[in-house]
């Protein structure tokens, strides 16, 4: 991630955001598209017609990072796949709305979900609903 590195829907600069950042590969591309927010690429990853050609996700591993509000640009880096996420909590994002914040360890995710009212689920356990708006709670099963 660089000055360089624009969100692929905000067309801002990523870096100038707080929060952790997301990166997605599409096959046959060398760069990446970058997201000012880990929701806002899972909002792309299903969105039918978007994300045709997704090889991989990554994520700040904010189990790592230095601040919530300026994760490290390099060397924290984790597959969103095999991440636990914090939703409902009271953190928001780069862009301001409700975030789902990754963390590669469990213990991590759940010690700050219990510090900032959030629960933690796996990658495919991300209410879809969720991703869009801000409206409703979620809740473990």
């Amino acid at each position: 991630m660089s000055r360089a590195s624009v969100g692929f829907y905000c067309n801002m600069i990523v870096a100038d955001h707080s929060g952790p950042k997301a990166q997605v590969y599409e096959k046959g591309k060398n760069k990446p598209l970058w997201f000012s927010q880990v929701r806002d690429a899972f909002a792309y990853k299903s969105m039918p017609g978007e994300a045709q050609n997704i090889s991989i996700i990554y994520v700040h591993d904010m189990g790592q990072a230095v601040s919530y509000e300026h994760p490290q640009v390099s060397g924290i880096w984790t597959d969103a796949a095999s991440a636990f996420y914090v939703i409902n909590s009271d953190k928001r994002g780069g862009m301001g709305a409700r975030e789902t914040i990754p963390f590669k360890e469990k213990a991590k995710a759940e010690m700050f979900a219990k510090l900032n009212q959030g629960i933690v689920v796996a990658f495919n356990d991300i209410p879809l609903d969720y991703l869009w708006g801000d409206e409703g709670d979620y809740e473990t099963k």
